[in-house]
């Protein structure tokens, strides 16, 4: 069985919810900073309470299309602020968006519980070191430092599975980790480093990840983050991202039911509705 933090996920379980809490005045959907004491105890009071079932914190935006790479050094004291607001706030394990070393450590002997890294593994050389040292549930994204090109759904089962080869190498446990497919981090320019280039067009390659989660799982949990993003901006024209509530919600949905077992959202409340009725109305396919 598949646990994150001490939380079951996949096969048989409910699907979960990551409350996402945003520490960086840089990211792209400003309702979702929180940089207080207050602003961020509140925060996570408030998403407890609507029924998350971990917290992801950032301190560094990653966004493909913004200019927002801060020095670890920022990043590293964001999250460590975050952390110790969060424990004296709430009892949800908390994930760590990163995918510096550096960072991961810091937040990992803080009493971080698992690693977000949305490069798989693969930015940082040094993270297998602190990933087989402190072994903690992680969450791998696909990504590739050079170009990719073919079938997306091809291209990302690959680059997943590189990053499970990763930790086969190390012996590292095989229940402690899901799969996240990278919806928004493929694109065929950026300027940051932490997204996958490609020359196909990156809303159809996304439409395609999130219609075909079930080919991608390769009898893993898989974790899908949506929740304003670009896609949903596309798809209703609404290049705000305060006005994507609704559009994440149904894409959401239909993410619970093509296979999804963790939502990861800025919309902890609405999200949970959509999962409970998405789950009880139409069973879903587990495939684990």
């Amino acid at each position: 069985m598949t646990k994150l933090a001490n939380v079951a996920v996949g096969g048989k379980n409910p699907v979960r919810i990551m409350g996402i809490l945003n520490t960086s005045p840089e990211s792209f959907y400003k309702k979702s900073i929180k940089t207080s004491r207050q602003k961020i105890s509140d925060h996570i009071k408030q998403m407890e309470s609507n029924g998350a079932d971990f917290i992801d914190v950032g301190g560094m935006s990653t966004a493909p299309y913004l200019s927002t790479v801060v020095s670890e050094n920022v990043e590293r004291k964001r999250i460590e602020n975050a952390i110790k607001i969060i424990q004296n706030s709430s009892n949800l394990p908390i994930s760590v968006d990163t995918c510096r070393s550096s960072v991961a450590k810091s937040a990992l002997e803080l009493g971080a519980e698992i690693i977000n890294d949305i490069s798989g593994l693969k930015y940082d050389d040094k993270m297998k070191e602190i990933v087989s040292e402190y072994s903690p549930s992680l969450i791998l994204c696909a990504f590739n430092k050079k170009p990719v090109s073919g079938n997306p759904i091809s291209v990302t089962k690959k680059l997943l599975r590189q990053s499970v080869d990763i930790l086969e190498k190390i012996n590292f446990s095989k229940n402690k980790f899901v799969l996240d497919p990278s919806i928004g981090f493929f694109r065929k320019s950026g300027k940051g480093p932490f997204f996958t280039k490609i020359q196909s067009d990156w809303f159809e390659r996304d439409l395609q990840i999130i219609k075909n989660l079930k080919l991608i799982k390769q009898n893993l949990p898989i974790l899908v983050s949506v929740s304003n993003k670009s896609i949903i901006g596309k798809l209703l024209d609404k290049e705000n991202p305060s006005d994507r509530l609704f559009g994440s919600i149904a894409t959401e949905t239909i993410c619970v039911l093509n296979g999804a077992d963790i939502i990861r959202t800025h919309n902890v409340s609405e999200t949970k509705d959509a999962v409970k009725v998405a789950s009880r109305l139409l069973p879903r396919n587990k495939g684990l």
